[in-house]
């Protein structure tokens, strides 16, 4: 008798991962839409911070069709390869919001208001906070956790859209260029101590 999970017969298993399908499948639509709208939204104000987190949502979507590889047949080496394509993610989210702060810090760029922006940064904090709860609790009801560990730069992509966001309305309101990439820092040691977590040890 194979050792595989039965992904056919019905009950708390399959509906399970049914919902991690479609947690993972509207993260990826969500991303793909936004790469869209924070490209018009840069573009329209000149903001470094907004193409920033533009790429950030595509390795949103790098991460999200790892998962959608993974539940879609597992085994323990497609698990490893999918976890050490996540630490991967990881290790690019902190290399462009390190190189973005200190790019921006140092040009002193000052980017134009972006109401485009800041509408869609509230939208997405709100929508990849909610769905990094579900992939959290989808995970560990599965015993997945390639799932769980997405789940965390789904948690990520949410905090960096809220510290996007909080740096578009000071810009806007108060002048405070410098506060968007101040605010991607914190987020630098998070994103490399995720990926360094994930290659020594597993997910926690």
């Amino acid at each position: 008798m194979s050792g595989r999970p039965d992904r056919t017969s019905t009950g708390p298993r399959p509906a399970a991962l049914r919902r991690g399908l479609a947690l993972e499948y509207a993260t990826l639509g969500w991303n793909v839409v936004g790469v869209v709208v924070l490209a018009v939204a840069a573009l329209s104000a000149r903001s470094v911070a907004v193409a920033g987190f533009g790429l950030d949502s595509l390795i949103e979507i790098g991460a999200s069709t790892v998962v959608l590889w993974e539940l879609t047949g597992a085994d323990e080496g497609r698990r490893e390869r999918a976890l050490r394509l996540i630490a991967l993610a990881f290790a690019l989210l902190a290399l462009y919001l390190l190189v973005q702060g200190v790019v921006v810090l140092a040009s002193r760029h000052h980017a134009g208001h972006s109401p485009l922006g800041i509408a869609w940064t509230s939208a997405t904090a709100v929508a990849m906070f909610f769905l990094a709860a579900g992939k959290a609790r989808t995970g560990r009801a599965l015993g997945n956790p390639v799932l769980v560990t997405e789940g965390r730069v789904t948690l990520v992509d949410g905090i960096l859209a809220t510290s996007v966001l909080v740096g578009l309305v000071l810009n806007a309101a108060l002048g405070w260029w410098w506060a968007d990439p101040a605010a991607g820092f914190v987020l630098v040691y998070y994103a490399t101590s995720e990926c360094a977590a994930i290659l020594r040890h597993g997910p926690s």
